[in-house]
């Protein structure tokens, strides 16, 4: 992948493989509570050793910049909505220009309206050329793939086209 073999290499290869090349959007979006919504989007800086402080703070504003939180970076996570935090949590995915980003239920833990929102700010990342694995139970949120797999029992159910 992307001229790696995954197969052969080592956990710290591997580990440096995800943290360059792969964003994680979680269901809970997992922010540090004692950070602000900045210091959450350049964690995945921090500790890949990636750049002097200023670089990480101008990558990271440019993330939040995408999702439309430059105003609230400085806010910490108890401070923010819920589709704010989620954004967060997308900003955080986005900081790194991954070319995967793996969503778990991003929408799981908001009211519909701001988990279309999230879904749209999806789309446009994808649109943009970030692949999408989005892992959900809401057939709203698949309906909105360009392709399905479902899963059931650890086996592949059925492969569909959806939009």
């Amino acid at each position: 992948v992307e001229g790696m073999d995954l197969a052969e290499a080592k956990d710290k290869q591997l580990s440096e493989y995800r943290n360059k090349h792969i964003g994680f959007v979680f269901q809970s979006f997992n922010l540090q509570a004692h950070e602000s919504a900045l210091e959450n989007v350049i964690s995945p800086l921090v500790l890949g050793g990636v750049g002097k402080k200023k670089e990480r703070v101008e990558k990271g504003m440019a993330a939040l910049a995408r999702v439309g939180l430059t105003d609230r970076a400085k806010h910490k996570p108890t401070e923010l909505s819920g589709g704010q935090r989620q954004r967060v949590a997308i900003a955080r995915a986005l900081v790194n220009e991954p070319s995967l980003i793996i969503a778990d239920e991003p929408t799981g833990n908001l009211d519909s309206s701001r988990g279309a929102d999230v879904m749209k700010e999806l789309e446009r990342l994808n649109d943009e050329g970030i692949t999408l694995l989005v892992i959900t139970h809401d057939p709203t949120v698949a309906s909105r793939a360009k392709r399905v797999i479902e899963i059931k029992d650890g086996k592949i159910t059925e492969k569909a086209g959806a939009r």
